[in-house]
């Protein structure tokens, strides 16, 4: 099997680097996108178009909702949509908040790929991740997009954007990410930058495990 792993920055791609090294039975093609939907979606139709991966995996931290969420826990994506997309009614009153149109509402994550995650022993939430050109470094941001999604676990830069690439071109996907700051709870981001400080090296376990599970 050809797996395709793909995360926005460096500390990322360092982290899983070593991970994807690890695995010798296994051909693991690991990229950097680049922060953001645009990069994100160029950076997987680069990803099929050069290695045609049987599957992708979006992996990377995300803020948390802060329901029943904490820093490092793992996000598994079940659908995912994004925030600060809306089309309007003008043309298809149909056309839902977050949804592109033509697209589908929510882009769900493989099922195969989430029956490898139940069978994992280690501890995951799965749900919805929203997706957004927002770095959301605020209360009152994150309050609005919670507001929007309510049931919504993760919120990243992403995912959602990997995730149309892989329906348009029908490659299986799913997103794990990793709790970095619950901005609810927080006011200046201090959580996110002390995740990195302290505690990210020790953040995708469930993302080796997935891999080794595969």
């Amino acid at each position: 099997m050809k797996i395709g792993v793909i995360v926005a920055m460096d500390k990322e791609y360092n982290d899983l680097q070593k991970i994807a090294k690890s695995f010798e039975n296994k051909e693991i093609i690991l990229i950097k996108c680049g922060i953001g939907t645009v990069n994100a979606a160029l950076g997987a139709q680069k990803l099929i178009f050069e290695h045609h991966p049987d599957v992708i995996i979006s992996t990377g931290c995300a803020g948390g909702n802060g329901d029943d969420i904490n820093i490092q826990d793992v996000i598994v994506s079940t659908e995912l949509c994004y925030h600060d997309v809306y089309c309007g009614r003008a043309i298809d009153d149909t056309t839902k908040y977050g949804q592109v149109q033509g697209m589908p509402e929510r882009f769900a994550a493989d099922p195969k790929l989430l029956e490898v995650v139940d069978k994992m022993p280690v501890k995951t939430h799965k749900g919805l991740i929203v997706t957004g050109d927002w770095f959301v470094d605020t209360r009152e941001k994150m309050q609005s997009i919670i507001d929007l999604f309510p049931e919504a676990k993760a919120v990243d830069m992403e995912s959602c954007a990997i995730a149309q690439a892989c329906y348009i071109n029908k490659v299986p996907f799913i997103s794990f990410r990793i709790i970095s700051d619950i901005p609810l709870r927080d006011t200046d981001a201090s959580q996110y930058h002390n995740f990195w400080s302290n505690v990210a090296n020790r953040s995708f376990e469930a993302t080796r495990t997935f891999l080794e599970n595969l």
